[in-house]
This record gives structure tokens, sequence and C-alpha cells, in this order.
């Protein structure tokens, strides 16, 4: 069957748009081919620094036949309902549509459209230069005289369509001032001649030989496995960094990896300022010694093409400009180190946080105070948290934040450990702002844990008091991230917190119901188990997940299964009885009147589970409250065998109503069963 080729040939893509353009190519020809009828078997969109390429194969060589039947207005209905009828259906009098019968509704007109498939390559050729001219790029440009607007100057299109073993069909077509065609261009540099390609298999052969690898895996691959080995055979140990690589393999079409080096006397520098230096600066990958696992003197680059010198002079000329910017780095770090960080403070007066929240340092301070508060409940000193909080944002201000705002709190820590700060202060000083995100590490020491969980509390309840909450997708402050870290803070090192002392409203608490149904969703737990287990005045995070764990273990065993098809009976059976006799079910159960032994073992089953699940949810041992309800499995499974709820006798049938309320309500001290599903 045919296949579709194209390529959009222009000015270097900036790497992190390439990905999701070549997706968005593919998705845009794509569902128009398949709106017109053109259905494919497969397709695969690519990306380099100067094209983007397109393959579509299975397609077939016309749109199918198609009969549409469409309904119109009664016979007889008003003119006016017939000509809109006639214009919508493309026909030109009534009599071309058909009279159908319905026994309810009685004559109507039907007019049947029949439209014959097209030529595929005629539908490309509408389809392919609207696609180019609507293209989804976010800040596209013009160029030239032109109107057309692109990513970088778009300068040719290559679009072929045929089947295999035949010569394919040019697709032609006109977008600007550009015309397509099957001429494609090599690597700009070692091979920038015109080159005639035909289908996808040897437009990828003729660009490989022309120096250019299509795939930004592949190419991400080579670059990744070379610098590896070329570190290897160095004793040294590549430190990858996926979006590095990402980024890299989008700045090449044909990657040749080398390796450089800078003065040792760099590496006084924080490892960290270094790396973020030559990532920042040349785009270069930092190395570690393999036998002690520090930082190396030397780096990998990668070109764009096979130097005659064997790359001497590239290597030197990124030697160059990593030395210059490395000075500036040990200048910005011995600079920083002569001021105590505590000097910086009183700069954070200048710097505006929000404008209705105040400045850094009032921030500052309501951290400070926030923290003192939470250290014992978490086990830290209340002065070393103090202390922590004080000078949690004093490296803001200094030169090697200034130039690296993401070594923010991790510089902090350097100076405070050189300036003589305790150390479980200067780590607060960088853990504070963590979790970052879901696989971000949680602080585990409690100076950190009392810092952090300040910091994101002043956030949260600052930005709600002043209504600025997440709507929808936005979330321009990361509060979601915000709670999250919160969550995560809580859950991971088990701590026992009201949130209620520090949260006074009742919408944050809700938002962190929900940030909690998110994290404990992705890490399996069923969304109506943490439902079940959530009330509007639940603060105790540690709670909740632990009430969630025990809960799903128990409804994981048969036992569980079952007593929930019981409870679920049970509460089906006093929701109609109540309904009906206008009253709720919740006295006390008169043994006098319990006549059968299925009802009694019930009864005595509930009397002896309700303290133990009370003695057991006051000591939080979720588990053991879920193990005495699994006990009442059998006996209430033998109360529905035997037992009549609804007695001639009213007396006995509002006891046994009694008595199922008692399981209810027993029950729900662990959770709301009526909300899990099963």
């Amino acid at each position: 069957m045919p296949e579709l080729l194209l390529e959009l040939f222009s000015e270097e893509i900036p790497a992190r748009l390439q990905r999701r353009a070549a997706e968005d190519l593919k998705k845009s020809v794509t569902d128009a081919l398949v709106e017109k009828g053109l259905v494919y078997e497969s397709a695969g969109a690519f990306a380099t620094p100067r094209r983007l390429a397109l393959t579509v194969t299975g397609l077939p060589a016309a749109s199918p036949d198609t009969r549409e039947e469409r309904k119109g207005p009664k016979v007889g209905a008003p003119q006016q309902a017939l000509e809109g009828f006639l214009r919508g259906a493309g026909l030109s009098n009534i009599d071309e549509a058909k009279v159908q019968s319905d026994p309810k509704k009685g004559d109507f007109y039907v007019a049947v459209i029949e439209k014959k498939g097209a030529p595929a390559i005629e539908i490309l050729n509408d389809i392919l230069p609207a696609m180019v001219k609507a293209f989804p790029w976010g800040k596209p440009m013009r160029w030239g005289t032109g109107r057309l607007e692109w990513v970088r100057p778009l300068r040719a299109i290559t679009a072929t369509f045929g089947p295999e073993g035949e010569e394919p069909d040019v697709i032609t077509f006109d977008v600007g001032t550009i015309t397509s065609g099957n001429t494609t261009y090599g690597h700009r540099f070692m091979a920038p001649e015109p080159i005639r390609v035909r289908r996808f298999d040897d437009y990828v052969q003729s660009l490989e030989k022309a120096k250019v690898v299509l795939d930004i895996d592949r190419r991400k691959q080579i670059i990744k496995t070379d610098a590896e080995q070329l570190a290897f055979a160095q004793g040294l140990e590549l430190i990858v960094d996926e979006g590095l690589l990402e980024e890299v393999a989008g700045l090449v079409e044909w990657p040749v990896v080398m390796m450089g080096s800078f003065d040792q006397a760099f590496l006084k520098v924080p490892e960290e300022a270094i790396i973020a230096t030559i990532r920042a600066n040349q785009k270069c990958f930092c190395l570690r010694d393999a036998a002690t696992g520090r930082l190396a003197n030397k780096f990998i680059l990668t070109s764009n093409l096979i130097a005659e010198d064997d790359g001497k002079t590239i290597i030197a000329g990124n030697e160059r400009v990593i030395r210059a910017r490395l000075s500036d780095a040990i200048f910005f770090y011995e600079t920083d180190l002569e001021t105590p960080l505590a000097d910086n403070l009183p700069k954070l007066e200048n710097v505006v946080f929000h404008a209705k929240l105040g400045t850094q340092a009032e921030r500052v301070a309501r951290i400070e105070k926030l923290a003192a508060e939470i250290a014992p409940l978490v086990g830290a000193d209340v002065e070393d948290a103090k202390r922590a909080a004080q000078l949690s944002k004093a490296d803001l201000p200094t030169g090697m934040v200034g130039e690296f705002p993401e070594l923010q709190g991790l510089m902090g820590r350097y100076y405070a450990l050189a300036q003589g700060e305790k150390p479980q202060v200067a780590t607060a000083i960088e853990e504070h702002y963590k979790p970052l995100g879901p696989s971000d590490r949680v602080p585990g020491e409690p100076v950190s844990i009392a810092v952090a969980l300040a910091d994101k509390l002043d956030i949260l309840t600052g930005f709600w008091a002043i209504d600025e909450k997440p709507t929808g997708s936005k979330d321009p402050y990361a509060l979601r991230r915000a709670a999250l870290g919160v969550i995560r803070l809580i859950v991971d090192n088990r701590l026992r917190v009201s949130l209620n002392r520090f949260v006074s409203d009742e919408d944050l608490l809700s938002f962190f119901h929900d940030r909690l149904k998110v994290s404990l969703r992705d890490f399996g737990a069923r969304h109506d188990l943490v439902d079940a287990v959530i009330s509007a005045d639940s603060d105790d995070l540690l709670q909740i997940a632990a009430r969630v764990n025990a809960l799903g273990s128990l409804l994981d065993a048969e036992d569980g299964k079952a007593l929930l098809a019981g409870y679920k009976r049970a509460a089906n059976i006093l929701a109609a009885e109540e309904k009906k006799d206008n009253r709720a079910y919740a006295g006390a159960v008169e043994a006098a009147l319990l006549s059968m032994s299925e009802e009694q073992a019930l009864a005595n089953a509930i009397d002896q589970g309700r303290p133990a699940v009370t003695a057991t949810l006051e000591n939080d041992d979720y588990a053991g409250a879920v193990s005495v309800l699994a006990g009442l499995r059998t006996p209430l499974d033998a109360f529905f065998e035997k037992v009549l709820v609804n007695d001639s006798d009213s007396a006995v049938r509002a006891n046994r109503l009694s008595l199922l309320a008692s399981l209810r309500d027993t029950m729900r001290q662990v959770a709301d069963f009526s909300k899990v599903s099963g």
C-alpha cells in the first residue's frame, strides 16, 4: 500500500521544541487523514535541529465512497423548513429526496447523499499545506517579505506518496514562496548538497550518508554510549543528566563526542556549582573519578561535525569558555564566603516575595515562628529550628545563587558549614525546599522537617488568605507541589501532626485531602478507600494513610469481601426500613428479644468487637481494628442465612434493625463502608 513521506526543512529548531513538534506533526496529519477517510497502518515522526519528518504507511490509494441518509422535515412542512433541508443536503429540488413513513410520526423526507471517494494524493494536497500554515508553534516568526510563520525560517518541503516498488508521486503544493518537491539536504557543513529522495527507507539511508542521524533517541544513545566509553577509558564515570542529554541530542545532527579538561584548582568550588556552570554555559557533561566518586576536572562535549584536527580546536574553545565561567564561579564563591549569612538578612527586606504577602524578610519571620511551633512535634531542637529558618533564605542575595538560582539552599548549606553553623542547621537550610516533586527525596532530619513544613505551610496559608488558589490546570505558585510536600514529609516520616493547628481554612484542609488522594492513588490505593476514611474534618494525614492501607488489606482478603457484602446488605435494609418507618434505628439491642442463636451470636460478636475496635483505634492500631471487623464476617453470614429481619412481630423487627444499626455504627468507626465499591 502507498506510503507518505513528508519533511519540513528549516533553520535550527530550538532543542526544547523538537520532540513535541514531531508529535504535533504526526497528530495533525494523521487526524486529518482519518477525518477524510484515509485510515493507515502506522505513522512515525522524527526531528533534528534542521528538520521535522513524518512517514505514514499503509495508506489507501483513495478514500472510500460514502453514502449518508439525512432525515428531513415531515411531508407538508412549511416551505422555509424544506428550503433549509435542501440547502443542507445539497439538493436542488424536493423531488430528489425520498419519502419514508413512520407509524408514529407519519411521512417525512430523507436525502440520500452519495459521495465518490477522492484520490489520496488530492486529499494530501489539501491537508499538507493547511497543516504547515496552522502548525501549533508557541512563538512562530516571519522572515523576508513573506507572510508564512514558522518557528525558524522554512527552507524546503519534501512530500512524496506512492506504493513500494514504484516511483512515488511528488505531492506538489505551495506554502508561501516554497514549492514542495522531493529534494532535501544533508548536514549543514559536511554534506550540504541537495539529495533526491523517493520514500522513507532511502530517505533515512541518504541522510545517514550525508551525516544526519534522523532519530533523536538514536542520537541520544550514540552520545551516551560514546561518552561512557570515553570516560571509562580514563577511569572516569559519566554523570548522566537526562535533561541535558535530550537537549544536546537536539543541538546536533551528527554527534561527535570529545573530552576536555579544566584546572584542578577550580575543584575547590562546590561540585554542584561546577556542574551547573558547565551544564548551563556549554551544554557539557561532567565526570567523576570511578575510584573515589569525586568530581573530576574533565568534561564531555558533543560536537556537530567531524573536525579535521581530531577536534583539538573545538576542545580548546570549550575549555577556554569553561575556564572563564569557572573563574566567575570561584570569584562568587570566595566573595560570598567573606560575608556571614546572617549579614545578608537585611537585604531580604528589599526583596518582595509577593505584593500582598510582604518581603522575603517578613516571610522568613513567619517561617521562623512556625518552625518553633512545629519543632517539638517532630522531635527537633527549637533553637536549631529557629536558626535554620532564620537563615533559610539568606543565600538568595549571594553572587552564586544570583548566577544560578537552582543552587539556592544548597549554597546556603555550604556557606553555613564554612561559617561554623551546626551541621543540622546547615542541612536544614538546603533541605527545607524539599521535596520538590513526587520523586524527590524527603528530608528525614528533625530540624530539616520542621523548617520544610514551616516553609510550605506558610506558602499555602498565605496564598489561601489572599485567595490565590490553584484553578484548573493553573498553579502559578506551585501550591499543589507544596501541599504534596507537606503530605510526604508527614507520611514518610510517620509524624502525628494535627493540620488544624496550623490550617484554619476548611477549604485549604479540603485541598490537602484532594492532594492526599492523588498521592495515595499514585501508590496504588483505591480511590474509594481513600474517600471511605476521609471526613471533612480529618486533619491527621498519617492516620488517613494508615487507615487506607489497613482497609485495603482487609478488602483484599475473602473475609473482608464477604464482610463488605454483608455490610451493604445491612445498610440497604436499614435505609429502606428507616425511610418507610420515618425513624432511625440506633437504640440499644434488647437481649430478651434475641430468640434465634444466629442473632444472639451476631449481637455477642458486636458487643465484644465494638470496644475492641475503639481500643485499637485509640492505639493507632488500624490493622488490629480491621482484624476485629474481619471476625464479624462469620456471624453476619449466619445471621442473614437464618434470620428474617422484617419479622411479623414489630418489637422483634425493631430489635433486629437496631442490631444491624449497631453493626453499621461499629464498622463506621474504622471507615464509611458505604463509599467502598464492591
